[in-house]
């Protein structure tokens, strides 16, 4: 009898001890902007395996068409909204009336239909104004739309804003693609995957680049085996809980909010 309960005491304390050994979940989401330019380049991002975000621009030829392809296929679809210094009909810019930037959000939301949020493209000084950015967190809560903040500057107060309403939102940890060699994709691709293996989640912005797709193509399948789960956008929202990662913040809060 004691000989089985030391067994069972013994047993028991291996399992205690082992359980800490485990590794925890990492995820990791992917988002391609800039799509819409291209019928070639839409549609072998669209082969990308996996709950890839769709982000598509407004003022590109096959913005709609393709909008409504990707959501048929099963992909979250995206607004890739032009933000100063990008131009063009959407665009926003500092010192725009709010009234102006309401117009040229719902035009470019009705460009790219079944979109569930938006990201901004470029916006390094719009997404620095805290106005504007307000009034936008605000705009998408009222629509059932979340924001991804790029975070194409370090003065964003975009999350910040987002949090702030407690919008539905995450933030860009890895840029894919700034050096379009296939080498420096996949090292950052790994960076991704250290950082989602060090910080349980990582969301990463890549470009259809030819070379970022022939990376993607050929690592994506071998996610899993290196103990990552690609999940979509709105999963990654509920895995964060709208706070900020400790590049963005402190305790869950954004900086310059």
């Amino acid at each position: 009898m004691r000989y089985l309960l030391c067994l069972l005491l013994y047993l028991l304390s291996g399992a205690v001890f082992a359980a800490p050994a485990q590794q925890g979940k990492a995820y990791m989401s992917l988002i391609i902007d800039d799509l819409g330019q291209s019928s070639a380049r839409d549609s072998r991002t669209l082969a990308l395996p996996g709950p890839v975000t769709m982000a598509i621009m407004p003022d590109t030829p096959h913005a709609t068409e393709f909008a409504r392809q990707a959501h048929k296929a099963g992909k979250t679809v995206i607004l890739h909204m032009p933000m100063d210094p990008a131009t063009g009909p959407y665009a926003w810019h500092p010192g725009t009336p709010i009234a102006e930037l309401a117009q040229r959000l719902d035009a470019a939301l009705a460009k790219v239909p079944y979109a569930a949020g938006i990201n901004n493209h470029m916006g390094s000084r719009m997404t620095s104004q805290a106005e504007p950015m307000a009034w936008l967190m605000g705009e998408l809560q009222r629509r059932h739309l979340f924001f991804v903040d790029s975070r194409t500057s370090a003065a964003t107060v975009a999350a910040a804003k987002a949090q702030s309403v407690d919008l539905a939102h995450v933030s860009r940890d890895v840029f894919l693609d700034d050096v379009r060699t296939a080498e420096a994709i996949a090292g950052q691709l790994r960076l991704g995957v250290e950082l989602a293996r060090k910080q349980g989640s990582a969301v990463l912005i890549g470009h259809p680049y030819p070379q970022t797709l022939e990376v993607l193509e050929r690592e994506m399948p071998r996610l899993r085996s290196q103990g990552i789960e690609l999940i979509n956008l709105r999963q990654m929202i509920a895995e964060r809980s709208n706070q900020a990662m400790p590049a963005h913040g402190s305790h869950g809060v954004y900086r310059n909010r």
